[in-house]
């Protein structure tokens, strides 16, 4: 019998690009489901009972988390996440792989190949452990490292380091870097909670900066406290609730 995989990614274009990537390093796999949120990843689960699940970390409606708790012992589990590194020893104790965004040809065909041994030598592991240990940490998994940002009828993939400031636009959240700008999905308040509190700030209720990016801080003739930066013209205006952050700088 062929192998059957779930691939679970919110992102449409990664989705497909995972199913393509799969086809050319296994091409006997067959893709039974693909899951745009956690509910239907766990759907998909009960249904199919996959060989292996390719799960995003974090996801709509239940996070890969809980869809982790579902396949534990149930089929093998690779993580792909754009989450940066500081669980991987975590993931050693029982998932396949932990595959790092943006996706490459030469880093799946890897993680095939593990799938592949660990499906001749071993029954799907308990990922008990590792569960408690990621919920026990202080960021489960990890600070947001890649975005998928729209620009126009592209996406690209934009590293957290290159921007330089988010700011909310109506439904979306414009992503600035140094000579572009685009669009994505998220609020301001997730990125609150998923960017590294050590290089953002959240500066207004619409608006998060890069601190590396900030070139001075000033007062305009209101005395509110304003940024400028190193590598755009507009200044960025900080609120009352968050003007403290600045008055050792």
């Amino acid at each position: 019998m062929k192998p059957t995989a779930v691939i679970a990614e919110d992102e449409r274009l990664l989705r497909m690009q995972l199913v393509e990537l799969l086809a050319a390093a296994w091409p006997e796999l067959q893709v039974v489901a693909l899951a745009e949120n956690g509910a239907q990843a766990i759907t998909a689960l009960d249904a199919h009972r996959p060989d292996v699940l390719f799960l995003d970390i974090h996801m709509p409606e239940a996070s890969g988390l809980d869809v982790a708790h579902r396949a534990s012992g149930r089929c093998h589990v690779v993580f792909v996440t754009a989450y940066d590194q500081h669980a991987v020893t975590a993931f050693e104790q029982g998932a396949v792989d932990y595959v790092m965004k943006p996706l490459s040809g030469a880093r799946i065909a890897t993680a095939v190949g593990r799938v592949k041994e660990r499906m001749r030598t071993a029954s799907p592991a308990d990922l008990g452990g590792l569960l408690a240990a990621l919920q026990a940490s202080p960021r489960g998994y990890g600070y947001l490292r890649w975005l998928n940002v729209s620009r126009g009828d592209d996406i690209q993939l934009v590293t957290s380091d290159e921007v330089l400031y988010f700011q909310s636009d109506t439904k979306y959240t414009r992503v600035v870097t140094r000579g572009r700008e685009g669009l994505i999905r998220k609020s301001i308040r997730d990125l609150a909670e998923e960017l590294d509190p050590q290089a953002f700030w959240q500066i207004h209720r619409s608006t998060i900066v890069n601190l590396n990016a900030i070139a001075a801080v000033s007062r305009d003739l209101g005395g509110r406290v304003v940024l400028r930066l190193k590598d755009r013209q507009e200044v960025l205006q900080v609120s009352q609730t968050y003007a403290h952050l600045f008055r050792q700088m």
